[in-house]
């Protein structure tokens, strides 16, 4: 409506400004969430995705930050990005600021370009899985631990039982197929600009200008100077936030608080999430 109503203003009366919305995607990949803490899901980002790319705009630009975390979600979430720009014939900017490294970099994928700050860290294009066993800690303090399956496999990789080579022989030919899948998604979206480097798909991560000479993103450069190049120096960024309504702020979900008990098993479980993230953006020295 706006579009047609400018159409029919005189020419020195028309604003030539454009206008971008943005979507700022920040944080580690997880399914769930808490009041605590609020991780990147499809569940958290796909009515802030549907909102942006209803405004009628030549371009979407996603400032992406984030060390990894679920395979899952962050296909789901390339998935969506993907959907919506094909339904609405839209182009994504994908700007890089800290990091977007193995699930991350997944994400930045969807983008029809990668930007990336020069310091910037991406890459990481591996799987991994990590935990701690505790056989000896439990033989020490005299717990004994019961398990009772009725399946030979249900208690695989078990952290209070010794590791067995069959099992982590199985978990490793689980992530070869992840690994081979995201390596396929990478070469799908980057094809030829991809450099013919040997260490590229082994998990190693790289700065912002060492990832755009291996072809890993399309140019160097911040969000704001690179959109006003690109749509002229009038161009305006429009930050896009999530919806709260007055009642959602005031009375919580159908009018009621949380209580004390699910106050506290909120931050108990938020400070586990908490240590995960902090372990996801350490291994890229953040």
């Amino acid at each position: 409506m706006k579009e047609s109503l400018a159409r029919l203003l005189p020419k020195p009366l028309r604003s030539d400004a454009v206008t971008i919305p943005v979507v700022r995607l920040q944080g580690a990949i997880m399914s769930g969430g808490s009041p605590v803490r609020q991780h990147l899901s499809l569940a958290s980002v796909a009515g802030l995705l549907e909102k942006a790319f209803a405004v009628p705009a030549p371009a979407l630009a996603i400032s992406l930050n984030s060390p990894g975390g679920s395979p899952v979600q962050s296909r789901l979430i390339y998935r969506r990005i993907r959907d919506l720009a094909e339904e609405k014939k839209r182009t994504v900017l994908v700007f890089v600021e800290d990091v977007a490294a193995s699930g991350g970099y997944m994400i930045a994928l969807a983008g029809d370009e990668i930007i990336a700050d020069p310091s910037s860290i991406v890459g990481s294009i591996g799987v991994v899985s990590a935990g701690f066993g505790f056989p000896e800690m439990i033989k020490k303090i005299g717990v004994e631990r019961r398990v009772y399956t009725s399946g030979r496999n249900k208690v695989i990789l078990d952290p209070f039982q010794p590791e067995k080579p069959e099992d982590i022989e199985r978990l490793k030919a689980l992530q070869e197929e992840v690994h081979q899948g995201f390596i396929a998604l990478v070469k799908e979206r980057r094809g030829a600009k991809l450099a013919d480097d040997d260490e590229l798909f082994t998990g190693l991560f790289w700065t912002g200008e060492r990832g755009h000479a291996l072809g890993l993103v399309d140019a160097l450069g911040d969000m704001r100077s690179y959109l006003k190049n690109r749509f002229g120096p009038k161009t305006r960024l429009k930050l896009i936030s999530q919806s709260r309504g007055v009642f959602g702020r005031k009375l919580g979900f159908f009018g009621l608080r949380p209580s004390g008990t699910d106050i506290a098993a909120a931050a108990a479980s938020g400070l586990l999430e908490a240590l995960e993230e902090q372990a996801l953006w350490r291994r890229y020295g953040l």
